[in-house]
C-alpha cells in the first residue's frame, strides 16, 4: 500500500489552518474541488478484516493522524480535505437523512444555495380558472342550484353561480418544507460534529457556526414587531 502526498495549496499549513464553517467547507469541496460522492467507497476505505460498521469517526481520525488520505496507488485530484468531506457525506447517517440528504447537500453546495424552508409558500386561494372577455379577466363560474323569489307579483327563478377554488401553497406544503430545512440542519451539525471532534481536515478548521436552526421563527417575530 502506498500514501498519497499532496501539496497543500498557497496560503495553506498545517501550523495555520484557515477556519471555515461547514457550509463554507462544503461549497469550497463541490465547487472548487469538484468532488463526487461515491457511496460504494466507504468498503474499500476500511482497513482489511475490520466490521462493516466500521465508522467515518476512525477513518476521519486515521486520516488526521497520517495527515495525508492512504490509498491503494495514484493519486485523486481533490484536495485532501475535499476527500474526506466526500467520504463523511457517503457515510451520513440514516437519523439524518442517509443517502438522500448527502445528494441534496450536494446539489445545493454545487449552486451555492441553502434549502428553503418554506417562506415563500404562503396560502393563496386562486379560481380553477379564468376567461377573458372585452370587459376584462373574469374567473369561471358554475351553476350550483337555483334560487326563486318573488317580484311584482311574480315567482321568478334564477341560476346561482359559485366559483370552484383551489389552494395554493395548503399549509401542510409549508410544514413539509420546515420538516426537510431541519433534517438538512441536522445533516449540517451531523458534520459539524464530526470533523471538529474527531478531525480528519489537514488545512481547515471548522468553526461552530451553523446556519439558523429555524428561521421561521424570526420572520414571526419581524411581523409582530
Amino acid at each position: 500500500m502506498t500514501m498519497a502526498l499532496r501539496h497543500r495549496p498557497r496560503g495553506l499549513s498545517s501550523a495555520s489552518p484557515r477556519e471555515v464553517t461547514i457550509l463554507q467547507l462544503l461549497d469550497w469541496a463541490f465547487q472548487k474541488e469538484k468532488i463526487r460522492i461515491d457511496f460504494d467507497q466507504g468498503a474499500t476505505e476500511r482497513p482489511q478484516g475490520a466490521l462493516k460498521g466500521y465508522g467515518m469517526e476512525h477513518i476521519l481520525m486515521r486520516q488526521a493522524e497520517l495527515g495525508c488520505r492512504v490509498q491503494g496507488g495514484g493519486t485523486s485530484e481533490p484536495h485532501p480535505d475535499a476527500d474526506a468531506v466526500a467520504d463523511a457525506l457517503a457515510q451520513l447517517p440514516e437519523g439524518v437523512g442517509g443517502r438522500r440528504m448527502a445528494l441534496v447537500i450536494a446539489d445545493l453546495c454545487r449552486a451555492g444555495e441553502t434549502l428553503g424552508w418554506g417562506s415563500d409558500l404562503a396560502p393563496q386561494v386562486q379560481p380553477i380558472d379564468w376567461k377573458q372577455t372585452k370587459h376584462g379577466r373574469f374567473a369561471v363560474t358554475e351553476t350550483c342550484g337555483k334560487a326563486r323569489y318573488t317580484s311584482r307579483g311574480r315567482v321568478r327563478e334564477v341560476d346561482l353561480r359559485c366559483c370552484p377554488i383551489t389552494i395554493e401553497n395548503h399549509p401542510r406544503d409549508q410544514a413539509r418544507a420546515r420538516r426537510d430545512y431541519l433534517l438538512w440542519w441536522a445533516a449540517l451539525k451531523e458534520l459539524r460534529d464530526t470533523f471538529r471532534i474527531y478531525g480528519g481536515l489537514t488545512a481547515h478548521q471548522i468553526t461552530e457556526a451553523l446556519p439558523p436552526m429555524k428561521p421561521w421563527e424570526g420572520e414571526r417575530a419581524r411581523r409582530a414587531a
